[in-house]
């Protein structure tokens, strides 16, 4: 009997108790003073790692062209369909030297990277929502936690794709779960917490980081098709959606916050929705890999068991004032699912989660202008 579904479903209990015991008490910490410092965020670390892994994407096609002649049946009948469609890269694998030596390329420089990768890009979204958050997250405990019940789901997958590099890149993610957390930890240890904004209305914020969700996730969708899965060979094809992310993310950013009015109340709302969404990134970041990982390798229905107890820990709080504006965002979400779904699972996903929350905002905005309005004619 394979032991991988055992495993990952354990993981998935045992992040899934530990998010919704340590997360609310990491939220209730208020972050210290930090000391002046160059403030750069994870994004220019994320965007080092992700260079690293496409400069690994064209050392592996060097070393299939020159070692193997282009055929990759040495590496690619150890794994399932839609791995390994390597581009040839003539003229760079022609001339260069000792391609023989690039043979860790394979399998194993990404097993080093992919934590980070996933860790990074978690922290550098919430970063996006709530810098405060952000720092409460990358200096809490929840990073190892994360790190470790990350680090099993990959290798329990791992095990069972076993291939001839099984063990070395099971040593390389443990390296890697070691060596992620501190680098968070230090990235976030001169980032300064913004004072509250009195009478800030977070519905722009929001509508911002539903654009910016949406951007991280097709750049990630992108990276795990045409690298992870080593068929850089695609990137082409997807080169389009790749300019549109990335303009979202420099747009987003270039945007500015609009400022506080302490005269005009916040939106109940869309203050609710704001706080929601935090608290849902918090609980899911221990749980969120074992979880995803669970539907295709574990037991789906405990996967989503743990995912409605995490978003009902999330949302409960506020489950009564975003009941309306959460409804409207299941109709669309639904809508979007079925009439433009993605090529595959994830993308569909993530479709139909940015249409729910542009949704949700949009009726809690709508709520809080009707509220307002009502309360000045009174």
């Amino acid at each position: 009997m394979s032991v991988i579904a055992p495993l990952l479903d354990g993981t998935v209990v045992a992040s899934a108790a530990t998010a919704l015991f340590l997360a609310p008490r990491v939220l209730r910490r208020t972050a210290p003073p930090r000391p002046p410092g160059r403030v750069s965020g994870p994004e220019p670390v994320l965007a080092v790692v992700v260079a690293l892994i496409y400069l690994n994407q064209v050392l592996v096609a060097v070393y299939v062209n020159r070692v193997h002649h282009g055929d990759v049946s040495f590496i690619a009948r150890h794994l399932p369909p839609g791995w390994f469609d390597v581009p040839r890269l003539d003229a760079l694998a022609a001339r260069f030297p000792a391609p023989e030596l690039l043979a860790p390329s394979v399998l194993r420089v990404p097993a080093l990277l992919e934590l980070p990768l996933v860790l990074l890009a978690f922290v550098a979204v919430v970063r996006r929502l709530d810098r405060a958050l952000y720092v409460r997250l990358a200096r809490s405990p929840l990073i190892p936690l994360a790190a470790a019940s990350y680090t099993v789901a990959f290798c329990a997958v791992e095990w069972d794709l076993r291939n001839p590099y099984t063990v070395d890149d099971l040593v390389l993610r443990v390296v890697a779960a070691c060596l992620t957390p501190p680098l968070i930890a230090r990235l976030a240890r001169h980032e300064p917490v913004p004072e509250g904004e009195g009478g800030a209305d977070p519905t722009l914020g929001l509508f911002r980081f539903a654009l910016d969700l949406w951007a991280y996730g097709q750049l990630m969708l992108v990276l795990y098709d045409t690298a992870l899965l080593y068929n850089l060979a695609r990137l082409g094809d997807h080169l389009p959606s790749v300019a549109v992310a990335l303009a979202v993310l420099v747009a987003t950013r270039a945007v500015p916050a609009r400022p506080g009015d302490p005269s005009r109340p916040t939106g109940p709302h869309s203050a609710a929705l704001a706080g929601t969404i935090g608290r849902a990134l918090a609980l899911f970041l221990v749980p969120a890999l074992s979880i995803r990982y669970a539907e295709s390798f574990g037991t789906p229905e405990l996967a989503a068991l743990a995912g409605i107890l995490v978003i009902g820990a999330a949302a409960r709080r506020d489950a009564t004032r975003l009941l309306l504006p959460a409804l409207a965002g299941a109709v669309v979400g639904y809508a979007v699912a079925t009439l433009a779904p993605g090529p595959y699972y994830e993308a569909t996903l993530l479709r139909s989660a940015t249409g729910a929350l542009l949704a949700t905002t949009a009726v809690c905005a709508l709520l809080d202008t009707t509220r307002t309005r009502l309360v000045v004619r009174s």
